[in-house]
Parts: structure tokens; sequence; C-alpha cells
């Protein structure tokens, strides 16, 4: 089985009523009302829940997976934050997986399926449903799942379990320019546009989709580890793609066989999840539904290095280039801007 469809069960998985297993909408709704909130970018407002910015529904969703999710010591969470490159890692790690179980070249789950119906989302499709619980056991082995939130707002048992964490991370200035453009198309007509020096600001100041960005990076990378924590970054994986990908099958326990290496195998991966590539298959261009009830073809703009320059002014830059020194100071995570 290859897609998510069928693993829900409207059976409770832990023998709970249902009352007590989710928020109902006047108990979130109160909750909320205790939460310092902001303007938010396809929604109302954002709110501070846990130390970090989301939406109503993804607290809701965030406090059934930190309460029920159970990791198992062959699972694989994809973390990042949006539009980092999560699509490209999604892809990237199922091929590898799974390389042994589909021909790379012909009849590929990720020809006829959008790489987020193959990885699942905890807080977007899994547990995005506060009437029911997903059956995870239905979910092919090893299960691989992604989520946005921070390190520390993981469940305890992705932290205390053999599971294995694969982080990326893209430079903040092209994340900004993604996240604008893409929240941009699915945004209400009703809430108006977001001009790009209001989203800058509120970028800036920490409060986007799981941010601040700088405390979302730094929670992942303070845990890097051998065989726990594996910190990419898009850049390096862009420029150095052969080399990045066989250090992200090693760490998965799928390293890539010398044969393999002589046949062509990492490069067929590289080609079938090109940027291009997926951009340009038909269930991305009229696809909908991968990631909520949105169209799949808004999941791919350009996916370059240094699109920024067509959007920042000289005080843009300077402004976020000091937060990112401040925030960043002493840490180790370094980004050459170009």
């Amino acid at each position: 089985m290859t897609g998510t469809t069928h693993i829900f069960n409207s059976q409770s998985i832990t023998g709970k009523p249902k009352q007590q297993e989710t928020l109902s909408e006047e108990e979130l709704d109160e909750f909320l009302t205790s939460l310092p909130k902001e303007k938010g970018w396809r929604t109302p407002n954002l709110f501070l829940f846990q130390g970090f910015w989301c939406q109503p529904k993804e607290i809701r969703a965030i406090i059934s997976i930190q309460n029920h999710f159970i990791a198992q010591d062959t699972d694989v969470i994809l973390a990042t934050i949006p539009k980092s490159g999560t699509t490209w890692l999604k892809a990237l790690t199922f091929a590898i997986v799974n390389r042994n179980n589909f021909n790379v070249n012909h009849n590929h789950p990720l020809l006829t399926h959008n790489p987020h119906e193959l990885v699942p989302f905890l807080e977007y499709k899994l547990y995005a449903d506060s009437n029911r619980l997903p059956d995870l056991s239905l979910l092919p082995s090893p299960r691989i799942v992604a989520t946005h939130v921070p390190f520390g707002a993981l469940p305890d048992s992705i932290k205390t379990s053999n599971c294995k964490i694969i982080y990326i991370c893209r430079n903040p200035f092209d994340t900004f320019v993604s996240i604008w453009h893409y929240l941009c198309k699915i945004r209400p007509e009703s809430l108006g546009p977001l001009p790009i020096e209001e989203a800058f600001d509120l970028y800036c100041r920490g409060v986007t989709g799981y941010g601040p960005y700088w405390d979302h990076m730094l929670s992942y990378w303070r845990e890097t580890a051998p065989n726990k924590v594996l910190f990419l970054k898009y850049e390096e994986m862009k420029v150095d793609a052969c080399n990045q990908l066989k250090k992200l099958g090693e760490f998965l326990g799928f390293p890539f066989t010398e044969e393999e290496e002589k046949e062509g195998v990492i490069e067929d991966i590289l080609n079938l999840c090109s940027f291009q590539n997926m951009k340009d298959l038909e269930v991305n261009k009229q696809g909908k539904g991968a990631i909520s009830d949105f169209e799949n073809r808004d999941l791919f703009r350009k996916g370059e290095i240094g699109d920024w320059r067509n959007y920042f002014t000289p005080s843009m830059f300077e402004r976020l280039s000091n937060v990112m020194d401040e925030k960043l100071e002493g840490s180790g995570i370094t980004f050459t801007v170009s």
C-alpha cells in the first residue's frame, strides 16, 4: 500500500472515550483566548503555542499527536519548517527506502502520487481529523512520516525511541520568498492581500507558521547526533546532490552499494525526484488534497537558490541579515547568501 487513504479507524486506539482524546471546538476556543496572538498569513490569527506560532487546527492536531503517537524504532521522521525543501526531502527519502520495491524508471509511485501522499504529515493528514485517530499499523514499514513542529514539540516517544529524524533547512531569505508566494496562493480572498512588506515584518519578528525560523532550526541543530538526527541544508543538497544522497541513504540504513553507484541508481533517483520532473508530472499539475485541500501545483514554483534577490530591497536584506546574525550567533549554523 503506497497511499494513506485507508489508515483511519473510527474506533479509539487508546480505549478512552472520544471526548477525552481531543479538544472540542468550545474547549479549543477557550484555550486560544489564553494564548498570545498575531495576525496570520492565511488565517485571521496565529497563536503562540508551546513557544512557536501556529493556527487553531494545527494546535488541536499537535495536541492529539503528542497524546497518541507512539514511535517505533524503525520510524523515519522528516522535519522541516514550511517551504524549506519538504516535498523534495519526502520524495528522496521515499525513493531511497523503497528502491528495491519499485523500479525507478517504470510505474514508480512517485510518478502517480504526490510525495505528500506517500509520506503523510502527522498534523495535516494523520491527525488532522479531530473525530478519529489513524490506524498507523496500516502504514508500510518502515513508517515514514513528516512534521513541521520544532523538536521540543515532538511526542516524547520520538525523542526517546531509536527512530531517526531528518531535518532540512534552507537559506532564510529564499525560505521567506517561497512562503510568501505559497501562502498568497492559498490565502482566502476574504482576508485580502498580504503585501510582501507586511509579511516580511511578521517573518523578521518570528511570526510565521511554526516559527520563529531561527528557533526551529536551532531546536534540531542542537539535537544532531549519529543515528538519531541528521541535519541537512537545502543548498548543499542542490549543489552536491550525489554525495548528499549517499549521506542520506547511509543515515537511513539503506546505503548505496558500489554496484548501485556504478549502475547509476543514485542519478536515477535524483532525476526521478528532480524539481522539474515532479513539477511536470500530471498528478502534480492537476491533483489536489495532498496537503489539506490545496492544489498540488501550488507546491512547485521555482526551487532555485538565490531567488530572494528578485524581491529584497537593500533594507530588507540588512534587516534579515542582522536578525539571523543575532539569533544564530555562536551556534555553528551559517548560510552563504548567493
